[in-house]
């Protein structure tokens, strides 16, 4: 299919920009980035917010020098895909359908048909795309055949209510955080609410300094993270350990956070290293050109004020994850643990079957950014994952 008139990415010249056609199937045209042989197994690589394909620029080569067809998408909402909604002028109107679980898969399954293939080596998922990759194996495991979830741990699917036994009361975490002193709010919970797109948008300091400050914050170069440790339990208190960019000031928005934590570091540009001037203009172009709110729909719809996407997963009540699976992720990440006893759970057979985990594979000297700050240790542990699954 015909791409767009879109600049060509900066690339190695391993990887090459393609454009699948899966209208007739979930309605998307598929932006993706691809090396490796066609016909070799294949593995797909799902990238999380605020992220696009371009973030597995630095891993797609070497795992497809090892065999493989690599495969990472612009996923609903984001980037060069196209097919998907364009958010209405008001945000309520947004059809949130588009992004329960139940149809992000869909959409994976779709392309991957769209590809050739029936069957996916690996699914490797980081931040919100190891939502996706996770919950594509747990509900296509013939199709999905092993999965990596990287800097977000998966957990396992509701349940309806068991017979008569009695419910725990809901807890209202919001309004817990709401009421510490000072007032707290939860990202998620920001990151759903209509202004949100528009903060993103339109950040005081720029969108180029704003990001580059959140990347700088969620990664290894900023201090805080050293401290990264389990929380005791889903409670107000106990998430207010994490940093402000997790548990946010109830009165700022994310820009005025990253402003505000930003004052007091010594080296903002400490983040070059691994995310050079020109990869983040690539950022700061394709989201001006598509703006948040669609993959900020993402977080809308998984919300408790939009249910459909909980009911769906209601379909996969006591399901667990069958398929070979591990957990990498940067040690200095507190993505690791902003769920508390979610990491604990792959050793619990009913989230993974026995048998299936290989291990939690922490990564020094990187944050939440894992794939971009230490790409050749992501690397070494996605291969060895991959080494061990056989044939087939």
């Amino acid at each position: 299919m015909a791409p767009p008139d879109y600049s060509p990415l900066p690339l190695p010249d391993s990887i090459t920009e393609d454009y699948i056609d899966c209208t007739a199937s979930c309605g998307l045209t598929y932006h993706i980035l691809r090396a490796g042989r066609p016909g070799n197994p294949l593995v797909l690589f799902c990238h999380g917010y605020p992220e696009l394909a371009f973030s597995w620029r630095k891993i797609l080569p070497a795992v497809a020098a090892a065999g493989y067809h690599c495969v990472a998408m612009d996923q609903r909402g984001y980037g060069r895909t196209t097919g998907w909604q364009p958010p209405q002028p008001d945000a309520q109107a947004d059809d949130l359908t588009q992004y329960t679980l139940t149809n992000l898969v869909r959409d994976l399954v779709c392309l991957v048909y769209a590809l050739g293939y029936t069957r996916v080596r690996s699914i490797i998922g980081h931040d919100f795309g190891a939502v996706s990759s996770a919950t594509a194996a747990l509900m296509r495991p013939d199709i999905f055949t092993s999965t990596i979830q990287m800097s977000h741990p998966h957990h396992g699917p509701p349940s309806p209510p068991l017979g008569n036994a009695p419910q725990p009361p809901k807890l209202d975490i919001q309004a817990e955080l709401a009421n510490l002193d000072p007032p707290r709010k939860h990202y998620k919970f920001y990151n759903s609410t209509p202004p949100a797109a528009h903060d993103w948008a339109h950040p005081s300091q720029g969108l180029e300094t704003y990001l580059r400050g959140y990347f700088h914050l969620k990664s290894a170069s900023y201090a805080p993270n050293t401290n990264t440790h389990p929380l005791q339990e889903w409670s107000a208190r106990a998430l207010a350990a994490m940093p402000e960019y997790y548990i946010m000031q109830q009165q700022h928005s994310m820009p005025e956070t990253v402003a505000h934590l930003m004052l007091n570091e010594p080296d903002p540009s400490a983040t070059e290293s691994w995310l050079p001037s020109a990869d983040l203009q690539i950022y700061c172009a394709e989201w001006r050109r598509t703006g948040f709110q669609g993959a900020l729909n993402w977080y809308r719809a998984q919300t408790a004020s939009t249910p459909q996407s909980a009911r769906d997963m209601l379909l996969f009540a006591g399901r667990a994850i069958e398929v070979p699976c591990c957990f990498i992720s940067g040690r200095q990440d507190w993505g690791n643990y902003q769920q508390p006893r979610a990491l604990e759970s792959y050793e619990d057979d009913a989230v993974v079957r026995e048998g299936c985990f290989g291990g939690v594979k922490f990564v020094e000297g990187a944050g939440h950014w894992v794939q971009q700050e230490q790409p050749g240790r992501v690397v070494e542990e996605v291969l060895g994952f991959l080494g061990g699954l056989g044939g087939g």
